[in-house]
């Protein structure tokens, strides 16, 4: 365990950033290629063409289950490798997809394949860092993270405009496999021997029941399934709502972009401030004023058709910039305790979190036809959720200092 004082590496920050952002590519460089890949699959209800990105999310739950016991057993290194050569053979099943349910296939396999770079980055830096400092280390991770979301859809439609949307799964393939080179030249293994767990079919069930002991896990891991459920609706309808409610098409991606910014934005401040505010106090604020935001839009234009497009993406730039005071305390929070099962920690919280947004964002997805207000009030109801859930959870002064 590094010095909680020690100054982040840049190289670490940079890889484990590279090592999450090949999901963020896998997501994002695909939106501006929906309705292309929809015409070549035979797809024409946009509902059902939402599942091109929530279904990704899906195999992003259930792969944690799988990679992040594995990681405790057999150290986190060989498991990205794994990770990762199944990811490239989802993208090929991705490419040649004749229909709609076996593109859903591939994409839920790639999700289940990158659970392991994305929740083994989270193990990893557990493994190195703990506390303030951990939180400080994910927010500059989540800073270069969002850098690939800024231009993923503009990269996305770059590939379209000169080849077609199979490219865009090759250049992920490529990208992929340089992350994977570096990863091995220059990552030692975090897992110490004598931290390894035999893997039993016991593991699971073990390491559930330890994440279970500790209330702030438990709490912190389903407001993570909140927020990104809330956010999860607003990534996989900002293609319709964009290019059919505005006749955006041209503009779709340079919005999704600034949007993006204003996440990396406040992720990075988030970086900076947490070491002298606290992860909780930041996250709570944070979400004071999420819900705020979302509720001033689900008032103002309640029955109201949808507003000019700069009140739009000025709603949406200022509840994105509280997203980045949000994300990475929560994941710190919740693994804080868990220090000692960072792998099967990591992968429960990330299952549990992202299973849970999956419903969510489904269920919101299905009323913004017409209209942008249904994703304001999803996200004025997952974030005033979210917060009931913190403040009743905090423990009364009094306790906490005679514990």
């Amino acid at each position: 365990m590094q010095n909680e004082n020690q100054k982040p590496n840049f190289e670490f920050v940079a890889l484990m950033a590279a090592l999450m952002s090949i999901v963020a590519l896998a997501i994002d460089a695909l939106l501006p290629a929906i309705s292309n890949i929809s015409e070549a699959i035979n797809s024409f209800s946009t509902t059902d063409n939402q599942m091109l990105i929530t279904m990704i999310f899906l195999g992003l739950g259930l792969g944690q289950l799988i990679f992040g016991p594995l990681s405790d057993s057999f150290g986190r290194k060989p498991v990205v490798y794994l990770g990762f050569a199944l990811f490239a053979i989802a993208s090929v099943i991705c490419v040649m997809a004749p229909s709609l349910e076996i593109m859903v296939v591939g994409r839920i396999l790639q999700g289940i394949g990158l659970s392991a770079p994305r929740t083994l980055a989270i193990s990893i830096i557990r493994d190195t860092y703990k506390g303030d400092y951990m939180a400080k280390i994910m927010s500059f991770v989540v800073a270069f993270f969002i850098l690939v979301p800024v231009v993923a859809p503009a990269f996305g439609k770059l590939i379209l405009d000169a080849f077609d949307w199979r490219a865009i799964f090759y250049i992920q393939l490529f990208f992929g496999a340089i992350v994977v080179i570096w990863f091995w030249k220059r990552q030692v293994e975090t897992l110490k021997p004598e931290y390894k767990i035999p893997f039993t079919r016991h593991v699971f069930v073990d390491g559930l029941k330890e994440f279970f002991k500790y209330r702030d896990t438990v709490v912190f891991t389903f407001v993570s399934g909140l927020v990104t459920g809330s956010f999860l609706v607003y990534l996989s309808s900002s293609q319709h709502i964009f290019e059919n409610q505005y006749d955006l098409k041209e503009a779709f991606p340079y919005i999704f972009a600034g949007l993006a910014i204003s996440i990396g934005l406040s992720t990075f401040t988030n970086g900076t401030l947490v070491m002298r505010f606290g992860m909780r106090k930041l996250s709570i604020m944070a979400l004071a004023a999420f819900c705020s935001i979302a509720v001033l839009y689900v008032l103002l234009f309640w029955n109201s058709p949808n507003p000019n497009i700069y009140v739009l993406v000025g709603f949406l730039t200022v509840q994105f910039f509280c997203l980045g005071f949000m994300w990475g305390n929560y994941r710190s929070i919740a693994m804080e305790p868990i220090g000692h099962i960072a792998g099967i920690g990591a992968a429960i919280n990330g299952c549990i979190s992202t299973i849970l947004a999956i419903p969510i964002a489904t269920f919101i997805g299905e009323f913004i036809a017409d209209s942008v207000w249904p994703l304001f009030a999803g996200l004025a109801i997952c974030g005033m959720v979210s917060l009931l859930l913190v403040l009743f959870t905090r423990k009364p002064k009094r306790i906490v200092a005679a514990s």
